[in-house]
């Protein structure tokens, strides 16, 4: 299903902030055999008050919304939620289309709860694959534990129902009370809304398909769609070693072969025990390649003014398929310990790279004082077009609600930034525009 309704700029309203608040207990996953069975631990009881969310993502919330959607018992559903909150609600197990647990109720003997979703089909999950491995910005948010609207919403415009309505949850206990749901299923419900905050792979678990084979399908498919962007190198002659380096009298060497059109494809590297990842020497070869081909078409090596952080960042962003294997992993980690930063910042900061380069890197890191013109003429713009007031700071011009933020930068365009309602973690999103109207309707999906 498509994500909850959102207001008519396309974004969604602002929750009560969750700072300060002690951070939730989250329950932890014990992979099953394969790929398609995971199993949480209890939950300990919650201490904050009755009032505060039960779920901090959207996702999570718009997970508790079918359940309330769903029942027309409101008793039912805060005796549930006390459940919950006093840790009664044992290890959960997810499979596709179905999560149990045993709830403990006023009696001694726990209660079997389960909960059953539709799983999609073989060719919604070919659409949803496909539109995902076709925008990197979806791959490193959903490889980062995050689901922001944009993915959501590309799966919805796709005919991709990834979000529970009530008519899709099926509740079923060993209880004697006919409610619908029960109180115990409604415990299970909201405990599983704070796995999705910290995962929302189970989500997709649930609609058919485990993390492993969601991560190497995705992975062969951005690899298919950077193959068909790549045009093929043509073959280069060359002369044998054993010839060149013979005992006898050569000729003059030939002349210098033309410059080709575009780097070389650096060899296939065979894998051998102890030895360097195979994938990451091409990556390290392509990029040789390509900085050499640049000497030689024009006398200056356009990488030598970055600094070692920038740097970094673009060998992280130079492949759309970053984050996938453990190779590419093992790369962020690396880069980052190098670099003096976490994997977030690297995540974010590859994010911002792909939005705009350099360029884009500089909006995410450096705010600037712009000079009165374009700047001073967006926030008329944004009025004009229907946007609420927008709030300025520097180069920055938020939105009331705190979800989409736009910056701009040096070079007169516009790039969109999207948060999490109450929080101040700002991600890059979408293709930067020197309007800003259309950076923001890019931004919302309005575009």
């Amino acid at each position: 299903m498509s994500p909850r309704p959102r207001p008519a700029s396309g974004l969604s309203p602002s929750p009560s902030s969750a700072a300060g608040r002690p951070a939730r207990p989250v329950a932890r996953s014990r992979p099953g055999p394969d790929d398609l069975r995971r199993t949480f631990e209890a939950v300990p009881a919650r201490t904050s008050g009755d009032d505060e969310p039960f779920a901090d993502s959207w996702w999570g919330r718009a997970w508790v919304a079918a359940l309330e959607d769903l029942s027309m018992d409101g008793p039912r559903l805060a005796r549930g939620r006390a459940y919950a909150d006093s840790g009664n609600v044992a290890a959960i197990t997810v499979t596709p289309g179905r999560v149990v647990a045993y709830v403990h109720g006023s009696r001694p003997r726990p209660y079997r709860a389960e909960l059953r979703l539709r799983t999609l089909t073989d060719p919604d999950w070919d659409t949803f694959l496909d539109a995902v491995a076709a925008r990197p910005g979806h791959l490193a948010a959903l490889l980062a534990k995050e689901m922001p609207y944009s993915l959501a919403d590309t799966a919805a415009a796709a005919g991709v129902a990834l979000l529970p309505v009530a008519d899709d949850l099926d509740p079923g206990c060993s209880c004697p009370d006919r409610g619908w749901p029960c109180k115990h299923v409604a415990a299970l419900c909201y405990q599983m809304a704070r796995l999705l905050d910290a995962d929302p792979f189970v989500l997709l678990l649930l609609r058919g398909r485990g993390e492993r084979e969601l991560v190497e399908e995705l992975g062969r498919r951005n690899a298919a769609h950077s193959a068909r962007e790549r045009p093929a190198a043509p073959a280069t002659p060359s002369v044998p070693a054993q010839q060149a380096l013979a005992d006898r009298f050569l000729p003059p060497l030939p002349a210098p072969l033309p410059v080709e059109a575009h780097p070389g494809q650096p060899p296939s590297y065979p894998e051998f025990p102890g030895a360097r990842d195979p994938l990451a020497l091409d990556q390290l070869a392509t990029d040789a390649a390509a900085r050499a081909h640049a000497l030689l078409t024009t006398g200056a090596d356009p990488l030598a003014g970055l600094t070692a952080w920038q740097d970094a960042v673009r060998l992280a962003a130079a492949r759309p398929t970053a984050g996938l294997t453990a190779t590419t992993r093992a790369l962020y980690r690396e880069l980052a310990s190098a670099t003096g930063r976490n994997i977030t910042d690297l995540a974010r900061a590859v994010a911002a790279w792909r939005q705009g380069g350099a360029e884009g890197l500089a909006v995410l890191e450096t705010p600037w004082d712009p000079p009165a013109g374009p700047f001073d003429r967006a926030r008329p713009a944004l009025a004009a077009a229907g946007f609420p007031r927008f709030q300025p700071w520097r180069n920055h011009l938020s939105h009331p609600g705190g979800t989409l933020q736009l910056r701009f930068g040096h070079d007169g365009r516009w790039y969109g930034y999207e948060s999490e309602p109450g929080e101040d973690e700002w991600w890059p999103r979408a293709a930067p525009d020197p309007d800003p109207v259309g950076a923001l309707l890019e931004l919302s999906g309005g575009g």
